[in-house]
């Protein structure tokens, strides 16, 4: 039975014509499936579905969602991620069907970066003139020095606003978009933020060595808004806060200090 599918140009230009239609005529397509953004059943035969392509250097992965949610596209995802993302399903071959597990909010990943800095990510969200957005912060662990030099100040900040972030007076606006840069998000966990890469695709700025689980009410929200508000901080200012209510009130005092910088950028995936 043909299905209500949408498989974009640059999807069927990886999968190629004849999986493209057998996907469409229903001989490869799922009937119900569960939408790799929200999460919630969807069915090909009653509405619109997005077909999403997750392609790595050696691994695909094709994956289904409400059209409402994400339109048909194709993902770049580092391999190793992609490949964490196929492990994290429990072996199954289809990653609309994962089952995504819920931790309360906000959650934390650590990641070691080149120069053995290590940067801490926190998922929260916050409140920006009676609108809530979804926000990840970054705090290093150790102050971060200009590549090629000793130190000793701590240059996070500046490297960052040289990259397009904003410095962030206050909570009362959201930051401007950073063109370019993006955040990966892989059948609901986050995986990384991406900036402008030398060549066509974007490489990773920050990269999860575990894909970073979220709460339910932060994924039905960036699916809502379609962006995430990434704000950054130097080494101690913001600090582990267990609440979403002590992070945003951390975020105030980093503001007032003059030592916050933020961007807007929009979601990479679903």
């Amino acid at each position: 039975m043909p299905r209500m599918l949408d498989v974009s140009d640059e999807v069927r230009a990886e999968i190629g014509d004849e999986e493209a239609d057998r996907l469409l005529t229903g001989d490869n397509a799922p009937g119900s499936y569960d939408c790799t953004s929200c999460r919630t059943a969807g069915d090909t035969e009653q509405e619109r579905t997005s077909t999403v392509l997750f392609v790595g250097k050696e691994t695909a992965v094709l994956a289904f969602a409400h059209a409402s949610c994400v339109p048909s596209q194709v993902v770049p995802v580092p391999e190793e991620q992609l490949q964490g993302a196929v492990r994290s399903i429990n072996g199954q071959a289809d990653a609309a069907s994962a089952p995504v597990p819920t931790i309360p909010a906000p959650t934390q990943q650590i990641e070691t970066l080149p120069r053995q800095a290590v940067l801490g990510v926190t998922s929260g969200l916050v409140l920006i003139s009676g609108d809530l957005y979804p926000a990840l912060v970054v705090e290093p662990t150790e102050p971060i020095v200009r590549p090629g030099t000793d130190g000793p100040e701590d240059e996070f900040l500046t490297l960052l606003t040289e990259q397009g972030f904003v410095p962030v007076g206050h909570l009362k606006e959201a930051p401007a978009d950073n063109p370019g840069w993006s955040v990966l998000l892989v059948t609901g966990l986050l995986h990384a933020v991406l900036q402008p890469g030398p060549g066509v695709k974007p490489t990773a700025w920050w990269q999860a060595h575990q894909p970073l689980q979220v709460t339910d009410d932060w994924r039905a929200t960036v699916n809502r808004t379609k962006k995430v508000l990434v704000f950054a901080a130097p080494v101690g200012t913001i600090g582990a806060q267990p609440r979403e209510d002590l992070l945003a009130e951390a975020l105030e005092r980093a503001a007032a200090a003059g030592l916050l910088v933020g961007a807007a950028m929009p979601l990479a995936g679903t």
